[in-house]
């Protein structure tokens, strides 16, 4: 095995859209509660050794129910990158995530530890639960409060802002799970979508993201009318998510998921 395809096997076994796409929220919601660039690179730093804690913690444990399916996409399960290598990585992640986590502040260090605590539990038992979205709903709801509590001085996010992020990790994790519940069925998994079933996870899924949507332009007081227009574009997506066939609900409950994400650092 080459570095360069050990390398890149790597980069697959983190969960490079999610991570970065965390991470990506993250650095925005600082950006946009005025941090100084110091405070937003450490923000940033953090918020990515979190997430590459949970990507290869995640790909690490279920590295057997992953061979057993055949899941080509997963480089520990095909062998494109050694266990061993993924370890050490993990193990970097995670001091590095200590570390970068308690420069923020006690109070965001602390809260962006049970953050990244909240995905590892996930890992290794609440994913085969019926609570599998709690970790989803506390770890997104959490992350607001990551970026305000490392403001000096330190201040909890609002009340919607805290709710918002929870409905919005609840309606991703759905999402999420969506295209894997055959495979997750087939090695023992049901989790929360599992046993809703396909089209009851993708209605709960589209339903919590359009309140969250609703709490985004509402929460923070009079919305401008961009947000009323962002609103208006939620609700076409969410009839496409109910009527549509095909590819089209899934892709229109992602769609409604990114609308949430830039509609909530807009009115953050």
């Amino acid at each position: 095995m080459t570095r360069r395809a050990a390398a890149g096997g790597l980069v697959r076994a983190c969960h490079p859209e999610p991570t970065a796409a965390v991470t990506a929220l993250g650095g925005l919601l600082a950006l946009r509660l005025g941090h100084s660039p110091a405070t937003l690179a450490l923000v940033v730093a953090a918020v990515f050794a979190g997430q590459l804690t949970v990507g290869w913690s995640n790909d690490l444990i279920d590295a057997g129910r992953d061979r057993a399916v055949g899941r080509t996409d997963k480089p520990l399960a095909t062998g494109r990158v050694a266990a061993r290598t993924v370890r050490v990585a993990l193990v970097v992640a995670v001091v590095l995530c200590v570390g970068l986590s308690l420069a923020l502040g006690a109070a965001a260090g602390l809260v962006h530890l049970a953050l990244v605590g909240c995905g590892v539990a996930y890992n290794l038992v609440l994913k085969r639960t019926a609570l599998s979205w709690l970790p989803y709903a506390l770890a997104f709801g959490l992350l607001p409060a990551v970026v305000s509590l490392a403001l000096d001085p330190p201040e909890w996010p609002p009340a919607w802002m805290i709710a918002a992020g929870a409905l919005l990790g609840v309606g991703a994790h759905l999402v999420n799970v969506l295209p894997d519940l055959d495979d997750d069925a087939a090695t023992g998994v049901r989790g929360l979508p599992h046993r809703l079933g396909p089209v009851r996870a993708r209605v709960t899924a589209v339903v919590v993201l359009a309140v969250a949507s609703v709490l985004v332009v509402l929460g923070p007081g009079r919305p401008p009318w961009w947000a009323w227009a962002g609103l208006a574009v939620v609700g076409v997506l969410v009839v496409a998510a109910l009527r549509g066939r095909g590819a089209t609900p899934f892709r229109a409950a992602m769609a409604i998921a990114l609308a949430d994400v830039v509609l909530l650092v807009l009115r953050s």
